[in-house]
């Protein structure tokens, strides 16, 4: 398999479908794309990530082509026999599924005034209104996961798993920008940024040259 991917540092589609590969536990071939550099035009107009329309992340596995995150997500649990990513107990997987899609297609006011920026901590400033909103919704979904299914285990559903990793970069973006969470998150978030994976992931951005400074900007 060959997945390509976006920056590290900013990149928050691409961390998905990354962990997603990672969690299937296959070999598979990174391929990181700097966005928005000089050949960024061209390099989209390529056959490789024709079926995307030029966006990341997008996965090659032989002739078989799977774009979007959540959709990677799901042709590895099939590729897995479906134990790898969603809670067996049929519940479980219902409110995991419902979440991840609801991570998918929401929040979108978080996600465009706070960007993904692995390599920066901003201090704390209030957020506005509709984030404040849409920040108490997550802080609803993961109390809700955490007392229903949680157990004993350190994420959302126990185990380490799909909604972990639609939530993962949410997550980043809470600590970026200093963002208010309820008492319980932290914990539930310290899990998900020393998970292995995502140690590996952050090493990487830390480790890359490319610089994009609209993404480099603190919201006022």
């Amino acid at each position: 398999m060959k997945l390509y991917i976006g920056n590290k540092a900013y990149s928050s589609w691409s961390l998905r479908g990354w962990l997603a590969c990672k969690q299937a536990g296959l070999p598979f071939e990174e391929v990181v794309v700097p966005l928005y550099d000089q050949d960024w035009e061209k390099r989209r107009e390529g056959d490789e990530f024709a079926p995307s329309s030029g966006k990341v992340p997008i996965l090659w596995d032989g002739d078989a082509v799977v774009w979007d995150s959540l959709a990677i997500v799901e042709y590895l649990n099939d590729k897995t026999g479906n134990a790898k990513f969603w809670p067996e107990d049929p519940a479980a997987r219902a409110m995991a599924r419902s979440m991840a899609a609801e991570m998918h297609s929401g929040f979108a006011n978080l996600r465009r005034k706070h960007g993904m920026n692995i390599r920066q901590v901003y201090p704390p400033k209030t957020p506005d209104a509709d984030v404040l909103q849409e920040i108490a919704r997550i802080m609803e979904l993961w109390a809700q996961a955490r007392a229903r299914f949680g157990g004993e285990g350190q994420f959302l559903f126990g185990e380490f798993g799909a909604v972990d990793i639609m939530f993962a970069p949410v997550v980043t973006r809470f600590v970026t920008y200093s963002l208010p969470v309820a008492r319980f998150a932290p914990a539930y978030m310290n899990a998900v940024l020393q998970h292995p994976f995502m140690q590996d992931w952050i090493a990487g951005a830390q480790e890359e040259d490319w610089v994009i400074q609209q993404f480099e900007m603190d919201p006022a």
